[in-house]
């Protein structure tokens, strides 16, 4: 297996992901903690502040030059939720030593680099800078406030956010602009503080691997400093309290085109569950052959778009649609009768093999990418469940047309949430 885990601290794994296929080796540092209101607008402005500069890298500008010198090796950073997690991710990429025109350790610095940055920032007077915190403020006022410009995400998040109301999920992950104005650089810093003393803390390297890697982690200073405690997060997925009744949002804004999105709720969970629901998901609309696209897009000309997706970590399926205004009501209908067909198996083997090719090939590809490989293992990491690329190829595979239909009859419409036109 390509992918090795070492524990490092209590609190910190270090992933090993062996590869040749790339020139370049990727570092990650994940910091993953449970959504709160509280917390959630802080911890979305705590790696804008950390990329502004570090203890030894004072400015932006100097990190940038520093970056350049390492043979153009790139540095970024963001913010995700996954399940009832929120994580803060920094990213790091550099050549790999064998490809350097001179004999240097280029993994050692780019270690050394992320690590700093992550662990070791700049302080004033026992607070972050308080310009940086000034500005960043500013840029993720306009981040949250900016959501609204993708209408279909837009609508993606509402509909999350009505179905998950009162609950960590429902939070949105950048955090709130009324909370914005109550956060200096002191109080920035302490929560800041406070993360390290309670996270689940990841660290990914992909490449071409050195023996010593793991020694070069744990000698690492800003390694040596952090205190060895009980991670706090969230094991996914959370399972979500089934409710009797359909709930119906509607919302007007100035737009031209409907945005229609459905939550529904899986009345099942279990491991195995999950391969039938990805399998379910690309039938009903995860695919260019989903009914769908087949039927609602292109038979009945109902929509512009029309897909499905599989939250995994929550144990959701979502349909989402562009549509006409006036067409609401018969794309509503026959959303509804394509989940209903799903139920009496009205689907095809053919339906089945194409979700099934269009999984796995999915699967296979996932080694292509670096960034991409390292999500899988982390959200693995995050459910706990542990799993090579065959054996979930293997686990696709083995389900079949009863098991779909046995999976659909346990499928329910939680929420119905339409962005309309004024």
């Amino acid at each position: 297996m390509n992918h090795i885990q070492e524990q490092i601290k209590k609190s910190i794994t270090l992933h090993i992901i062996k590869t040749e296929k790339f020139k370049t080796n990727l570092l990650a540092v994940y910091l993953t903690t449970p959504l709160q209101k509280e917390t959630v607008t802080l911890n979305a402005l705590i790696p804008a502040v950390l990329k502004r500069g570090s203890k030894n890298m004072k400015t932006s500008e100097e990190i940038s030059k520093i970056l350049e010198e390492m043979y153009g090796a790139t540095f970024d950073c963001g913010i995700d939720k996954i399940g009832d997690n929120q994580v803060l991710k920094f990213y790091l990429e550099s050549i790999n030593n064998e490809f350097l025109p001179t004999q240097e350790n280029l993994l050692q610095e780019s270690i050394n680099k992320l690590l700093e940055i992550v662990f070791n920032p700049l302080i004033e007077e026992n607070k972050f800078k308080e310009e940086y915190v000034n500005s960043e403020k500013e840029n993720l006022k306009q981040i949250i406030e900016g959501k609204i410009d993708n209408k279909a995400q837009y609508a993606f998040t509402r509909c999350i956010e009505e179905m998950y109301k009162n609950e960590p999920y429902g939070l949105y992950k950048y955090g709130y602009v009324e909370d914005i104005a109550s956060i200096d650089s002191k109080k920035l810093y302490n929560q800041y503080n406070e993360l390290l003393k309670t996270c689940k803390i990841d660290i990914f390297i992909s490449g071409k691997i050195e023996e010593n890697i793991l020694n070069l982690i744990k000698e690492n200073e800003n390694i040596q400093k952090i205190e060895e405690h009980e991670a706090k997060y969230v094991v996914n997925s959370i399972k979500k309290p089934q409710q009797k009744e359909i709930n119906t949002v509607e919302e007007k804004m100035e737009i031209s085109q409907g945005k229609l999105v459905i939550g529904l709720d899986i009345d099942e969970e279990t491991k195995e569950s999950k391969y039938v629901a990805t399998i379910y998901n690309a039938i009903l609309g995860g695919i260019p052959t989903s009914k769908m696209f087949q039927n609602v897009r292109e038979k009945a000309s109902l929509a512009y778009t029309a897909s499905s997706s599989y939250l995994k970590h929550k144990n959701n399926i979502f349909v989402r649609c562009g549509i006409e205004i006036s067409n609401y009501e018969k794309a509503l209908e026959l959303i509804k009768q394509q989940i209903e067909d799903m139920k009496k198996g009205e689907f095809t083997e053919e339906d089945i093999n194409s979700a099934k090719t269009n999984i796995i090939a999915t699967i296979k590809s996932i080694p292509d990418e670096q960034d991409t490989e390292i999500s899988y293992y982390f959200g693995q990491e995050l459910s706990e469940i542990k799993m090579n690329f065959e054996e979930y190829e293997g686990n696709i595979n083995k389900v079949t047309k009863q098991d779909i239909i046995n999976f659909a009859n346990k499928v329910k419409i939680n929420t119905i949430y339409f962005l309309k036109g004024n």
